[in-house]
């Protein structure tokens, strides 16, 4: 019998500046919102196309809290977590749906000034991955299939 996986692994800018709430028991809650693109071979010209796809997620706690003081719109992250599903109804009475991504792992990437490659010490590790440390990683980024 298969095992249910739930997992998501993305890396990409984030389009607007992090929100950040508070439940009623007063919980940390932190709204992101990335781009990741995705290359495509235009079958047309023949030219490599890159298409924005963009993510909602949600991070909660300590780590929302960070997230809300040390990030900023442009900044790389890495986002390691789980979909969930969401149904609600709008305030003019219509049933909604979202699908979003809960963080378990928030990794900033890029320097402070927001800017996107920086040097070393950045390498991303899923949550949950195999126990090496980033310097058991030998490889290079072209080494990376996507």
């Amino acid at each position: 019998m298969a095992a249910n996986i739930n997992r998501v692994v993305l890396v990409g800018n984030l389009t607007r500046d992090p929100e950040l709430r508070h439940t009623p028991s007063g919980m940390a809650v932190c709204s992101l919102r990335i781009a990741v693109n995705t290359r495509r071979k235009d079958s047309t010209s023949g030219q490599w196309t890159e298409k924005p796809n963009y993510f909602d997620i949600t991070v909660w706690g300590n780590q929302g809290e960070s997230c809300a003081q040390y990030l900023a719109k442009g900044r790389p992250v890495a986002i390691d977590g789980r979909l969930e599903w969401r149904e609600w109804d709008a305030q003019d009475g219509t049933k909604r749906q979202a699908v979003e991504i809960i963080a378990d792992s928030v990794q900033f990437l890029g320097g402070r000034d927001g800017g996107g490659e920086s040097s070393g010490g950045n390498q991303f590790v899923p949550a949950g991955a195999s126990g090496g440390s980033d310097a058991d990683f030998q490889g290079s980024d072209d080494d990376i299939p996507f």
